[in-house]
């Protein structure tokens, strides 16, 4: 077991660290989206008056405010307002389909719901209480400058955000942050990865990952700016790779995905603190980091302990990737199923506890009971969690991750259970059974691929079925590619055969009925563009780009190749 420590004391709430910092420059540029600029001290001034109208419609102490806001300078000021009402904010990304963003709200039993004129279609089935920041601009703008006297005083176990993950069982479940876990963590990372005052961090994640906290509230504990990427930004590498040479930022945070693109797109800084993490990172890929940027460093921690649970600064030309030591006051265990130690170099179930811990899940206490335990190895009422990573601490005490034990996957940094969307997928029509896995190609791309068995003989339209499940899930969880089988294949316990799962051919994807060959000499070269970025052999010019298995980290490439084609 390795266990960090330091000062555990922690005398102020999240909020507590920007309002101090505010008071310490406010003229410093805080926030930077577009053509505008926030210094801290409009940044806390909007944030009051946004507090008290937050007050004004009921927040308080631990109650879930929901935000849907598009990636603007409104962000910042609401997030903190939030916090400052003495009241936890449930983020949601306005691209989630409707349904899914009904359930969160629902489950959540979200009472205030901060938004715009602009979603109010996708948030429709909202029964509370709605603050428009586009209909009651100006009613906020009267509101007091002045901070509120929310009188929540500095319990580290108020509920600072509840962020929401994939779910085995069909929906997702709500993750509850506690702000004592928040500040932990940026203050452990603020010693250990961005000790420099001042320093400037692209915020590129969307809001509904939980990486994303780190980019919108370490900066501002440290006097340093954040560049906000706005929608369009956010999913174009080129776009990104400006905004980080314009505005001379010193770290970037993204997944081995992200990053690859980022590459792509010619990311060339060798004063970047790169951040790598939601994804193993392959020797390959930290090589090509390394001769791009400064200082290289891989971490590693599930949603339920905070961000990020153990760093890892990766060495020169090195070919074995560690996920490192633990952050400042948490404790990783490498243990059996019976919570028994494992020696040196033997492989167990790797777990976690100290001050990064979530409370629990949001209104599953059997659940909550399942994967946070009593912990042998520390005080009274300490608790473990249970990742399900397997992992070994290899000679130097540093944490050799090795993959899953059960079905959850990373996707391009997304946790994903792969029975949420089974589940989904069998409650589809003509669907009788359904399995779904995850395929690499030879570049190291993710994708889903979905088997599936109809229920009769009129067999499954791939398309209708990833419209099907567009409408519940988000688009990084539909599957690319629909393989239909006969019946699924079975190894001699009994189980699925996932060596059997035959590679999915053209016909797995939703490609026009009729194909249509390229007929011009530009028309030539984007099916080229196109079937290089695809991995596929043929494209028809009425083919859809993401029926055939594009996502949004392809269009990303599919806009890069473009360009390079001279498009």
């Amino acid at each position: 077991m390795s266990v960090r420590q330091f000062d555990a004391t922690r005398p102020v709430l999240t909020g507590g660290l920007l309002a101090a910092q505010c008071a310490r420059t406010p003229q410093a540029d805080a926030v930077v989206s577009g053509d505008t600029r926030l210094t801290y001290g409009e940044l806390e001034e909007r944030a009051n008056r946004m507090a008290h109208h937050l007050i004004s419609a009921g927040a308080g102490p631990d109650t879930i405010v929901g935000v849907c806001l598009d990636r603007s300078p409104d962000l910042l000021p609401v997030l903190h307002a939030v916090w400052k009402a003495g009241a936890a904010y449930l983020p949601i990304d306005p691209v989630l389909p409707p349904a899914r963003v009904g359930y969160m709200l629902s489950d959540a039993q979200v009472p205030l719901l901060v938004t715009t004129t602009a979603h109010a279609d996708r948030t429709a089935d909202f029964t509370g209480i709605r603050v428009d920041l586009t209909a009651d601009r100006d009613t906020i703008a009267a509101r007091p400058a002045t901070a509120p006297d929310s009188g929540i005083g500095c319990d580290p176990e108020r509920l600072a955000y509840v962020l929401y993950t994939s779910g085995s069982t069909g929906h997702p479940k709500g993750v509850m942050i506690g702000h004592g876990a928040l500040h932990n963590l940026l203050t452990s990372l603020r010693e250990d990865v961005a000790p420099a005052r001042r320093s400037t961090w692209l915020a590129a994640t969307s809001i509904s990952f939980d990486i994303s906290g780190l980019e919108l509230h370490l900066p501002l504990t440290t006097g340093g700016r954040i560049v906000l990427a706005n929608d369009t930004e956010a999913k174009d590498a080129a776009a990104l790779r400006a905004l980080v040479d314009t505005h001379r930022v010193t770290h970037v945070q993204a997944t081995p995905s992200g990053w690859r693109l980022l590459l792509a797109a010619g990311f060339d800084n060798y004063a970047v603190t790169a951040l790598v993490g939601g994804e193993p990172l392959t020797s390959p890929l930290a090589a090509a980091l390394q001769d791009k940027v400064q200082r290289l460093v891989n971490v590693y921690g599930p949603t339920e302990t905070t961000i990020w649970s153990t760093f890892w600064e990766v060495p020169e030309n090195t070919t074995a990737i560690s996920i490192g030591r633990p952050l400042a006051n948490t404790g990783t265990y490498v243990l059996t199923e019976d919570l028994r130690p494992m020696p040196s170099g033997v492989v167990g179930h790797l777990h976690l506890d100290g001050h990064g811990l979530a409370r629990g899940y949001l209104g599953r206490p059997g659940l909550t009971a399942e994967k946070f335990v009593p912990n042998p190895f520390g005080p009274a009422g300490s608790r473990l969690y249970r990742t399900g990573d397997l992992a070994r601490f290899l000679p130097d005490g540093s944490i050799d991750f090795l993959g899953r034990i059960d079905k959850q996957v990373k996707v391009r940094g997304y946790r994903i259970e792969l029975g949420e969307i089974e589940s989904v997928l069998a409650g589809c029509t003509g669907v009788r059974e359904a399995v779904v896995t995850v395929r690499e190609s030879e570049g190291g791309e993710r994708s889903l691929v979905a088997y599936v068995v109809p229920d009769g003989d009129d067999g499954v339209d791939s398309a209708v079925l990833r419209a099907d499940l567009g409408c519940s899930l988000p688009e990084y969880m539909v599957p690319a590619a629909f393989v239909v089988l006969d019946a699924i294949p079975l190894n001699a316990s009994g189980k699925v055969d996932h060596r059997a799962l035959p590679a999915p051919d053209l016909a797995s994807f939703a490609v026009s009925e009729r194909f249509v060959a390229p007929r011009t000499p530009v028309e030539e070269r984007l099916v080229a563009v196109w079937c290089e970025v695809l991995g596929l052999e043929r494209v028809g010019v009425e083919d859809s780009f993401f029926d055939l298995g594009g996502d949004s980290i392809r269009a990303v490439r599919l806009v890069g190749a473009l360009r390079a084609a001279g498009y």
